[in-house]
């Protein structure tokens, strides 16, 4: 072997041995240091008050709102409002060609002139037939016709005033008007349309009053026996992003329909600034009880979670290290869940990163929202 040879198999030989106590070393380090940390994230548990509540989803709509028809067949002669204009009651919406009905009426005037003449007339001749008759002078039957024709001339006059208090009642109908405080939410008609006498099934025009809403929702079956009325309903909705808005339960339904096992009911809403919409979908909650001095840790803790037997899991971590611990649980909200024992207060429990740690694990941990 030439010297050249001895020195490459030299450092291949070297090399070799050093790559193997390399390796040796690492698996050494492996065994010695186990798993490795975990990077989870930890919020205490607190002790607050907590809230009950029963998650719903409904839509809003006006309390009060009117759909406005003529009760006159006639045609639009002038149209006053466009639509999402506020009106007040009794303002002109639009008025109907009122030449015949006025012509009608001013011959129904005349006509009722008529009949209080012949009713003077009649009446003087009664007075005249009165006078005769205290001296003897009229014979009964001239008495009685006398009297009578009074009466039919009394009548005549007021069957002609009625005439002209229908045809002024006519008249003012031509006129539409709006029946309530409101909002203009549908304009269905233009100058020249006819409309029927209350015809059709597509007003003239629609008023909403949105300074009161209902709220109609669905709750579960099985949390109808917490749902009282007067109780506070807070909802959101994406119409108003970024607010919350309270009503107030006015009425269940005693009645619990039998495809979706669940009861509608009603809460009243106010909306004095006018913001929220007829027709806006909400998603909210009905608060049915609050009580102090509960401990409470985020629901992301829970692993495992039994809900019939009230358990869960999760891992309180404790000098770097997580510790898995069945708790009993009770009642809960949309984000936290009360503790009834299993651990104390202000002990740090994993919120996220608990899906992937063993009991004993090693962690990093950062800080939660509510930590």
């Amino acid at each position: 072997m030439t010297r050249m040879a001895r020195s490459i198999a030299l450092i291949a030989s070297v090399a070799a041995a050093f790559a193997a106590t390399s390796c040796s070393k690492s698996a050494t380090s492996q065994q010695e240091g186990g798993r490795p940390p975990v990077a989870v994230t930890l919020e205490p548990a607190a002790v607050s008050d907590l809230t009950s509540s029963v998650e719903v989803v409904g839509t809003l709509e006006a309390k009060f709102s009117a759909d406005v028809k003529s009760e006159v067949t006639g045609v639009v002669r002038e149209v006053y409002v466009t639509e999402w204009v506020p009106v007040r009651r009794g303002a002109r919406l639009a008025t109907l060609d009122t030449r015949e009905t006025e012509a009608s009426l001013e011959g129904l005037k005349a006509a009722a002139v008529q009949a209080k003449v012949a009713e003077n007339r009649a009446r003087r001749e009664y007075e005249r037939a009165q006078q005769l008759k205290q001296y003897g002078l009229i014979t009964p039957q001239a008495f009685d016709d006398a009297k009578t024709a009074t009466e039919a001339a009394e009548a005549a006059t007021a069957a002609a005033a009625a005439q002209v208090k229908a045809a002024e009642s006519r008249l003012s109908k031509s006129f539409i008007t709006a029946p309530m405080d409101g909002t203009v939410a549908f304009r269905g008609v233009s100058v020249g349309d006819r409309v029927e006498n209350m015809g059709g099934g597509t007003p003239m025009f629609r008023i909403v009053d949105t300074r009161l809403f209902d709220l109609t929702v669905s709750v579960p079956a099985t949390s109808l026996a917490s749902v009282r009325v007067g109780q506070p309903l807070e909802f959101t909705t994406d119409t108003v992003p970024g607010r919350s808005f309270v009503g107030t339960v006015m009425f269940i339904n005693p009645a619990i329909d039998g495809a979706s096992q669940s009861a509608k009911i009603v809460a009243e809403v106010a909306n004095p600034d006018r913001v929220l919409r007829d027709g806006a979908f909400v998603k909210g909650r009905v608060i049915v009880g609050r009580r102090e001095g509960v401990l409470q840790i985020p629901k992301e803790a829970l692993l495992n979670w039994n809900l019939e037997r009230h358990e869960a899991d999760l891992f309180v971590v404790s000098g770097g290290t997580a510790q898995k611990r069945t708790v009993t649980t009770g009642e809960g909200n949309g984000l936290s869940v009360e503790v009834v024992s299993g651990i104390k207060p202000g002990e740090q429990v994993v919120v996220r990163g608990g899906f992937q740690l063993r009991d004993g694990d090693r962690v990093i941990t950062s800080k939660g929202e509510g930590a």
